[in-house]
């Protein structure tokens, strides 16, 4: 019998590994629904699903290695991370689905969750006062209209596999939806900075670098604002070495 490893499992949902199978349980229904409907959609290679039943989904392992994971080095080539670049762009360039995901979320809604945690992390002690600060400035450059995309919605790096230069599989679709694109380039790079001109490169960017990088470093800070509780009260460590913390330290 294939042993079961338990790949993450919070309060919410759970991932378990059995032989070349993943069982996804999950609390929310709907989040199966998300992700199956993504996965027919999305223009990229995704895991084959197995079977599923209310509230567990079964797919396929997909071959292949990650890039890295966060807080720890990289393990792939330029070509890979630019492979990487070149399958997310497709995802965008692809007809959009039919629901918002993650990534689109109101910008006003947005800002007031921003603020609202960032009172809470200096409130609570987790963060000092001028790193929270300067976040929230730095991440006031995300906070501006886009265009709509077939964005996948959680692109950690954890979540792209790559044999070479070739992108043989993108898993965990339940965020995914119309959003905003720069959100899935910045979550893809978090804490992997030294790889975002590869991600470009073979991404295409044919709109000002500038601006976008600007936007980008605030998806960044935004994203890890909004984490650093979440993970600290959920058996994650933000503060581990080259996690979301030492993201908004970077940005000082």
């Amino acid at each position: 019998m294939d042993e079961v490893t338990v790949v993450v499992a919070h309060s919410a949902r759970a991932t378990l590994r059995v032989g070349d199978v993943f069982l996804k349980v999950d609390a929310d229904q709907a989040r199966i629904d998300v992700e199956v409907e993504a996965m027919s959609l999305a223009p990229v290679p995704t895991p084959e699903v197995l079977w599923r039943k209310p509230s567990v989904l079964a797919i396929a392992a997909v071959p292949g290695t990650t890039l890295g994971r966060l807080g720890g080095p990289s393990t792939g080539s330029s070509a890979g991370w630019a492979a990487a670049g070149a399958a997310i762009r497709k995802l965008h360039d692809a007809p959009l689905p039919p629901r918002p995901g993650r990534a689109g979320r109101s910008l006003v809604a947005l800002a007031a969750e921003l603020d609202d945690e960032c009172t809470l992390l200096v409130s609570n002690g987790l963060l000092p006062t001028d790193l929270v600060t300067r976040n929230r400035q730095v991440a006031e450059a995300a906070l501006r209209p886009w265009t709509p995309a077939f964005t996948h919605g959680d692109l950690q790096i954890a979540h792209v596999f790559v044999d070479g230069d070739e992108v043989t599989g993108i898993i965990d679709w339940s965020e995914a939806g119309r959003g905003d694109a720069l959100y899935d380039l910045a979550t893809f790079t978090l804490g992997h900075e030294e790889h975002l001109d590869d991600v470009l490169a073979g991404y295409g960017a044919d709109v000002d670098i500038d601006i976008d990088l600007d936007v980008i470093h605030g998806w960044w800070s935004l994203r890890s604002l909004l984490a650093v509780r979440w993970l600290a009260e959920h058996g994650f460590d933000p503060f581990a070495p080259g996690c979301e913390v030492d993201v908004l330290r970077s940005r000082m």
